[in-house]
Parts: C-alpha cells; structure tokens; sequence
C-alpha cells in the first residue's frame, strides 16, 4: 500500500512516499514460519480480542518505510518467501487497490483499461445500498428487486460487506454467437429470466411541494377535499379525504396529488386570522409529471420543513421496472454491453442437463479486450455452484491464498462431470439438433447500470416553445434531437440537401408565409378578403406563398422593425412561386 505524505516547511513541498510494510526485525523465522516472541502474543492476547491497525503500528508490529529507509531493507512479498536475512514482509498485495478495484475478480489477468472502466461503471451499478432503504426519502434511488452476492468472491468484499449488499446478480452466460442482435457487445436475454426476475429494479423517486406557505398580508394556502364527482374528478381519484395522495395507490401522469388553492392577493393589507373566508383563491393543483404512458405507485406520504420554516410534503414514487432491449448491462470487468434482443426460453440452446442460459454474448467480445478475468470467473463460478463453496479471485493472490488458481477450479469440474476448460454440450432450441460446437458456459456476475433506455431515448413529438415554434430542448422536457452547426456543417459538405431541407424545416418548425414578388418584403392573409395582402403595395396581386422555417419568418419581421429589411424578391429565382 502506497501512500503519499505531503508537507509543508519554508515554501518547499517535500514529496514522501511511504511502504506500508509489516516489521519482522524482533522476529524470529522457524521452519519459514513468522512467529513472534512468546511476550508480545501474550500481550496481544491479553486485550479484548479487538485490534486495531493502530495497535499494531503502536506495538512496533507495522512499521512505515520511505523512500530511504527502503534501500537498506530486504523486502519479501509474501510470507513463503520470507528467509533468514528477510527484513519486512508486506501486509498483503491486494491492498494497493481500492474499494472499486478490489470487487474485481482476477484483476491481474485483465487489461488494465478494462479495470478502470469497471471503477467507474461499478458506482452505476444497481443494488441494495442499506438495510434502510426503504425507510430513506432520497431524490433518486436505484434498487435492483432480487440482488445476489457472488459466486467468485474476493477478499476485499468480505471486508467491505458487499456480500451482504450486492448490486448484481448471477447469471448463466453461455458464449456463442446467436441470432445476429449480439453484434458490439449486445447481449441476447433469457424472457423466461425476465419473468422470474432477472434484472428486475425500482426507481423510486421524491417529490416535494410546500403544503401551506405562509404569505406577508397574513394569508398562507390551503389543501381541500378532492371533488369525487364533477369536472376534473378523474384526475383526483387517488387523493385521499386530506387532499393528499393515499400511499399505495397508483398515480398515472397528470394525476393530481396534492389539491392544493393559493390566495389570488398575497402582498397588500393585512388579512386578520378571522376573515380568512373572505379572501379568494385560485387553483395550485400539484400534478404528477411522470414518464408518458406508464403508471407508477405512491409509496410514501411525508411531512418535513424547509429551510424557511415552512411545512413541507414530501412524495415518494416507486416505479417498478424489468429489462428491456436498449437497457445496459455490465460485467465486472469492463465490458459493457445493451440488450440486443430477448427471445423466448424455448428457443435459447440447452445442455443435456437441461441447464438454459440467462444471457448469450459474442464471443468476439475476448479477443481484443483480453479479459482473461471473466473467463476464470466463469470457470470459479461454475466450480462453486458443483461444490457448493465460494471460490476466490483477489488480486494477486495465488501465491497467499487468497486466489484459487485455474487447475484447481478446472479438476474440480472435472470431478463433478464438467469439462476440464468449461465447455458443454448444447442443443438449438430451434431445430433440437446438437450445435456443431461446444459452447463456453458458466455463471457471471452481471450488474444492471442506471442507464435505461426509457429515461435516455428522445420523442419524435412533443412540445414546442412558444416563440420559435421549435421543439423544446433536453430529454428532461420531451425536447427534440438538435442539429447543430457541425452537423448541419457535415451535411453540406456532403451534399446532403433533402436531409437539410428536412431536419432543419419539415421536422422542425414549417410555416406558410404570404410574400410580394414585386417588393420582396412579407404580407399577411386577409380572413375577409380570403387572399394575401401586402402592406407596402396595399394590394394583394402579387402575393405568393412560400413555405419558411418559423425562426426564419420571425428573423425577418425583427430585421424589417429596425427600417432595415429582407427583400425576397431578390432569391425569388431559388423558390418555387
């Protein structure tokens, strides 16, 4: 374990790297064995059985090396190799990883590229993240419904409790190429899977709103009973007799869940506290804006208060989700990957044991990314289902212990009736014939990221700003995918003019303008008349219709109000009149 000290003194920085290395000089080596001296194991017996790391720095046990100190020192990396002129034995090699390096099975057999992007891709991954969950009002939470602890462990799991919070599952991988939508890293899902549970999650998201704001005349707001007949009575089935929304029931977008009425004067003279009725009201109904569509459940109604003091209700809106093609899935050790397709259990391969695979992946996924990691991974899984044990890939580990190495995993599957290099023999579930190869199967850890294809995926419609009669912009407001300089820069260069004329005008904001070939300048439609006018020649004989992008209509009406306008008749032989 390296760390790094730096400090301070007369505006220099003293850069200091420091070993942390375990301190063997007062011990004494017999057989090549670490044995400490009879006083120190009666004085480490003699505490509480609790020890901490500072104990042993106190007790002289662990000493820090820096960069000096080293080059008089003879450093054995594990306790074997320790001799008699041995002066320090590291702790243990895998703790130059982290917390997110170390739930890395057999990390050293990885590309190092494929580890960083699995640090990085394992704080998406969906799981348990307390014993508490469901009592938290957080904003967004992520919980997948059935986690696992895995089959291939390491020992930085063990320490860091992640075998009893998961964020993944263990899933059959069989190895092949099937159907083509595997390309690029997609994988092929198991529907029967789906249906049991496989990658099944929650999505539970807060709503806050401001019960009763207290305004400065006196006034604050107030929340009434829901209309159960009427207008408007459909949206305000799920509200309880409080005008709150009833925990349990199923909200719906644009459902009202707080029937909630502002005074219409909040500024102004003083309202006394009896002449509350006097005063009017207007609704500030709060609605649920909620994914099109789809329906969500009220999971819990609570009270709370801002910083200013005011009464606050806070909603919390569980969306129960199951994998669909476009969601993102991830191993452990960096390959990413969506759901190409989900076909249905009669038609996946099966063995002779009738074991069917959870997901299919294409094998051309090893080859370049050289994570031998997931291939022992899958060998250890395989190995612990058959035993019954937990089998261990911590970094570096082999030679301490920590790590079964692959013979072992490879002859117990051969005790238990598997092949030696983890391959079975399976049938097409299509024709029920035997496939022309045996097929690398075995249980992998998959994780299920928070990047799902409903929260990530643009509408080809929606809402428009008023001004511009343009699509709105960001997939938060149902915007449209932008085309932007560069592209719009790519399509010239290219050629492109109907897709020009398309995404800039058809698919974005079209408009019919009335337009005097004589002068140029815009026009208007006379509803009395039922014909175009043009202001400047004050008659209608010369007046076309052309089809403009609105933003552009609007350009030309801001340029003509500074006395300084576009003439179109000047283009006229570009358009068709």
């Amino acid at each position: 374990m390296m760390i790094r000290l730096l400090t301070m003194s007369r505006m220099r920085i003293f850069e200091v790297l420091r070993l942390l290395v375990l301190g063997c000089n007062s011990l004494a080596f017999v057989k090549g064995l670490t044995t400490l001296t009879q006083y120190k194991i009666e004085k480490l017996t003699s505490l509480d059985g609790i020890h901490t790391f500072q104990d042993f720095v106190r007790g002289g046990l662990i000493e820090y090396l820096d960069v000096n100190e080293q080059n008089n020192a003879l450093i054995a990396l594990y306790e074997g190799e320790a001799t008699s002129e041995t002066t320090h034995i590291e702790i243990e090699p895998f703790t130059i990883l982290g917390v997110c390096a170390g739930l890395i099975p057999y990390p050293h057999h990885n590309q190092s590229p494929r580890n960083t992007y699995q640090c990085a891709m394992g704080k998406q991954a969906m799981g348990s993240i307390a014993y508490n969950q469901f009592s938290r009002m957080d904003s967004v939470l992520y919980l997948l419904l059935y986690p696992q602890r895995p089959l291939l462990t390491t020992r930085t799991i063990e320490l860091v409790g992640y075998d009893k919070l998961g964020a993944g599952q263990n899933a059959t991988v069989a190895v092949m190429s099937y159907s083509g939508y595997d390309i690029e890293d997609a994988i092929v899902m198991n529907k029967s899977s789906l249906d049991r549970g496989f990658g099944r999650c929650i999505v539970m998201k807060s709503y806050t709103a401001i019960y009763q704001k207290n305004y400065e005349n006196g006034t604050s707001d107030r929340v009434l009973r829901p209309q159960r007949t009427g207008p408007g009575s459909e949206r305000m089935q799920i509200l309880d007799d409080d005008g709150l929304a009833a925990p349990g029931e199923i909200i719906k977008p644009n459902d009202i869940y707080i029937n909630k009425e502002s005074p219409i004067h909040t500024t102004g003279q003083r309202v006394p506290a009896d002449g509350q009725q006097d005063i009017g009201y207007k609704p500030a109904k709060q609605t649920f804006k909620g994914p099109e569509g789809e329906s969500c459940v009220v999971d819990r109604v609570a009270f709370c208060s801002d910083k200013s003091e005011n009464l606050c209700i806070k909603f919390i809106i569980r969306h129960t989700r199951r994998p669909e093609v476009g969601d993102k899935f991830s191993s452990r050790h960096g390959q990413k990957g969506v759901c190409g397709t989900i076909i249905q259990q009669e038609d996946f391969p099966f063995s002779e044991t009738g074991i069917c695979p959870d997901l299919i992946m294409n094998p051309h996924g090893f080859p370049s990314r050289m994570t031998i990691g997931k291939m022992i991974e899958l060998l250890g899984g395989k190995a612990g289902v058959s035993c019954g044990r937990f089998y261990y890939g911590s970094a570096f580990g082999e030679a301490s212990g920590h790590a079964d190495r692959v013979e072992a995993i490879s002859e117990t599957l051969v005790k238990r009736g598997f092949s030696y290099n983890g391959k079975d023999f399976l049938y097409s579930g299509i024709t029920g014939c035997p496939l022309q190869a045996y097929i690398f199967m075995g249980p992998i850890y998959y994780q299920k990221l928070k990047h799902m294809v409903r929260f990530s995926s643009h509408y080809s419609s929606g809402p428009r700003v008023m001004l511009t009669r343009q699509p709105t912009e960001g997939r938060a407001g149902n915007g449209g995918l932008r085309v932007g300089e560069m592209e719009r820069d790519c399509l010239i260069s290219y050629g492109a003019s109907l897709l020009i004329f398309e995404r800039l005008m058809i698919s974005s904001d079209p408009f019919e303008v009335q337009v005097c070939r004589k002068c140029g300048l815009l026009g208007y439609f006379s509803h009395m008349l039922k014909r175009g006018i043009c202001s400047s020649c004050s008659n209608g004989d010369n007046i076309s219709m052309i089809k403009l992008p609105y933003a552009c209509k609007l350009l030309f009406q801001k340029r003509a109000s500074f006395e300084n306008p576009f003439y179109l008749n000047e283009f006229m032989d570009t358009f068709d009149w």
